[in-house]
């Protein structure tokens, strides 16, 4: 079992730095560089100042800091990665885990998806069948049961953390409450994160 933990490590690491080493995007971390020697190894990334986006949205200080106008900042900056890395890169990459813990911030509270250890480079002549990976309650059901990892993925779980953004925390209770009572509309006012003004404009 222990043999098992280590090759699925050592996959992820050498993942993240196959990722990181071909993308140059304002809105993606940068690796300064990495280390592996015997059962050690880590990366070296930029330090971002704020930490992640879970981090801020839980602490009522840093929410109001991150106020509408730096939220839909924010929005944009993760989704200009997204297409970034599946549309200028080459192949795509796609990758997998989107959530509020792997996406930092740095001082001026820019968007830096972070943590590519689950990220997979699309080979255009493979059937790029996969393995689950990424976090569940972000990550699409029809991955869990077709294990064909397409960019549709990312645009499902980057639905959720938008959504995240909106009203602090993850949707999935507000998702269910929805489909259980099979609500037809609803007041965004009512979701929206009571800690900012309800004004987004």
């Amino acid at each position: 079992m222990v043999d098992g933990i280590a090759i699925e490590c050592t996959i992820t690491f050498l993942n993240e730095i196959a990722a990181l080493t071909e993308t140059r995007h304002r809105n993606i971390v940068k690796l300064h560089g990495f280390s592996s020697s015997g059962k050690h190894a880590f990366l070296v990334y930029e330090f971002m100042e704020k930490g992640s986006l879970a981090d801020m949205l839980r602490s009522d200080e840093e929410a109001i800091e991150l106020d509408w106008p730096k939220r839909v900042e924010f929005v944009k900056g993760v989704a200009q990665a997204l297409s970034y890395l599946h549309h200028d890169c080459v192949p795509p990459v796609i990758y997998q885990d989107i959530s509020s813990k792997n996406v930092l911030m740095c001082s001026n509270l820019e968007a830096r998806v972070s943590d590519f250890g689950t990220a997979k480079i699309l080979e255009p002549d493979a059937s790029n069948w996969t393995a689950f990976a990424g976090t569940y309650g972000y990550a699409a059901s029809e991955l869990a049961c077709t294990m064909a990892l397409t960019e549709k993925s990312d645009v499902y779980s980057f639905g959720f953390l938008v959504l995240e953004v909106l009203i602090r925390k993850h949707p999935g209770d507000l998702i269910s409450k929805i489909q259980a009572q099979y609500v037809e509309s609803i007041n965004i006012k009512d979701i929206l994160d009571s800690r900012l003004p309800s004004s987004i404009a």
